[in-house]
């Protein structure tokens, strides 16, 4: 059964513990409601981050989907029709992994139970790495990307997706009703869930923004770090190289 609504805190163990049982306890119901809530667009999403990946340099090298969920950003660098490389899957709520592993299909991808604050990989490890929809819900993002650098091999990139808040004021407006308003209560019917997708919008809320993402990055030790906004701003793909 679904824990009891309560406040997510904004750090610490505490927030990992209820951010891990979250996502344990929607899996079921994840890839569903993701691609219902944005009404498909997501998909589109991930192609452009694939593609903001810089792979075809290391068609057949070894690349991390850290926050990997149910596969969905794994499989689409996996299916690219020149990609002969592997990707391993990271994700530290096994039931996400479980949820996904149907979807696998022999792809060369490798699911493993791993938090990204602690990576359970050696230094230089990758040559490229993503995170969709995952670094917002790390309880110490810095040191989430501090790992994310210590693991990629030096010239690699790292790709991340994550909603941000539209810069148009009309735009955030709609965005931030939908997020508010519509979401937490189709969320809450179609998963079961009490409070997830109540979580969901705050946690999008107190993230920051593109332009600071951007400078934490470089002070984790990435370089080129930049970002573009899809779909009227109401997400970013973030890049940047070790």
């Amino acid at each position: 059964m679904p824990t009891t609504p309560e406040a997510i805190p904004s750090r610490g163990q505490d927030r990992e513990r209820q951010v891990q049982t979250i996502f344990s306890e929607i899996a079921p119901r994840y890839d569903l409601l993701n691609h219902v809530l944005s009404m498909n667009v997501d998909r589109a999403w991930r192609r452009k981050a694939v593609d903001s990946l810089e792979w075809t340099r290391q068609p057949d090298g070894t690349f991390l989907d850290a926050c990997a969920g149910t596969f969905d950003l794994s499989l689409e660098l996996a299916r690219r029709p020149e990609f002969r490389g592997h990707v391993i899957a990271s994700d530290f709520a096994r039931p996400m992994l479980v949820a996904g592993q149907d979807k696998l299909g022999g792809r060369a991808v490798a699911p493993v139970c791993g938090d990204s604050l602690r990576l359970p990989f050696a230094d230089d490890t990758f040559d490229g790495a993503t995170v969709g929809f995952g670094v917002r819900n790390l309880s110490d993002l810095d040191q989430g990307f501090r790992e994310f650098h210590r693991v990629l091999r030096p010239g690699a990139r790292l790709v991340v997706l994550e909603f941000t808040v539209p810069p148009n004021r009309l735009v955030r407006a709609g965005y931030m009703a939908y997020f508010t308003r519509i979401l937490p209560i189709v969320g809450r019917v179609v998963s079961g869930h009490p409070w997830a997708y109540t979580y969901l919008p705050e946690s999008v809320k107190e993230f920051p923004g593109p332009d600071e993402l951007a400078r934490r990055l470089e002070r984790a030790g990435f370089a080129e770090a930049g970002y573009s906004l899809v779909t009227l701003g109401i997400a970013a793909i973030h890049w940047a190289r070790k």
